[in-house]
């Protein structure tokens, strides 16, 4: 007779317990340690409850420091380059799964190749591309990584093949559409679960990303939020209540997209194996 699985899903269920605690404590900490008076942060032994309870954390950083203009710009810098990368990887996705055209499989090992490069690699190139071209706005040059990434034209490259059947756009083509009508209507209704994760994954790497605005961003009022919270805990002020205030209010927009988590993972999966 086999063994019941029951002992083995249980320790399973334990492990996976000890990791959530383990993620999970450092942000209760932050949370909690964001309304502590700063004495009061790293007093031993911890208390886990802030005692006393104050505000004073996040009124000083939002009177004496610019963070809703860096909420500001981080949001519609996620938020645009999200729109336009979604669209524009959709697009490039559609061609690359539907279309024959010459240099099609060049183009395409080309730009997964792109994958295995560091973004590091070409910080310099991409920097030196948008002086010259005489580029000098902020949300531009913060967008401009993230409109076609090379992931996101692959993930719709590969969800196009398995779930949009030739036989759909064929119909479409007799019926009198034009591709690009047929890409908007029949195409893009057809790549929501896909085009919903992807639109996840990007927004994330958007909001989150620190080298990029680094080396772009020099005016502190048009810092996002990564350089605007590591201001704050620089070599001279190490202003840690502020920084927990900020990290606290700065998470919120992500843990709006972790409630998506699902999309995203059902979009990574779809289509991943033919009927």
């Amino acid at each position: 007779m086999k063994a019941s699985p029951r002992p083995r899903r249980g320790l399973v269920h334990v492990f996976l317990a000890i990791l959530v605690v383990l993620f999970a404590v450092p942000l209760l900490w932050a949370l909690s340690s964001s309304f502590k008076p700063r004495g009061d942060i790293f007093a031993y032994p911890p208390q886990p409850l802030p005692i006393p309870f104050t505000w004073e954390n996040y009124t000083r950083l939002l009177e004496t420091q610019p963070f809703w203009g860096w909420f500001l710009t981080s949001t519609v810098v996620a938020v645009v380059s999200t729109a336009v990368s979604v669209f524009v990887c959709a697009l490039a996705g559609f061609a690359f799964a539907k279309y024959r055209f010459p240099g099609k499989k060049f183009l395409f090992n080309v730009m997964f190749s792109s994958l295995a490069v560091p973004f590091a690699v070409i910080v310099v190139p991409l920097f030196i591309m948008l002086i010259k071209a005489g580029v000098t706005n902020v949300y531009f040059t913060l967008i401009v990584p993230w409109l076609a990434p090379a992931f996101g034209i692959f993930m719709m490259r590969q969800y196009v093949e398995q779930s949009v059947p030739d036989s759909i756009l064929e119909s479409a083509r007799l019926d009198g559409a034009s591709e690009f009508g047929l890409f908007l209507r029949i195409v893009l209704p057809l790549l929501r679960p896909a085009l919903g994760a992807l639109a996840v994954w990007n927004f994330l790497n958007s909001y989150n990303s620190f080298f990029w605005p680094l080396i772009v961003v020099s005016d502190p009022a048009q810092y996002t939020l990564p350089l605007g919270i590591q201001a704050l805990y620089g070599a001279e002020s190490r202003q840690v209540d502020m920084v927990l205030a900020g990290s606290v209010l700065a998470a919120i927009p992500s843990l709006i997209m972790f409630l998506l988590r699902k999309q995203l993972l059902d979009g990574l999966t779809a289509g991943a194996v033919k009927s």
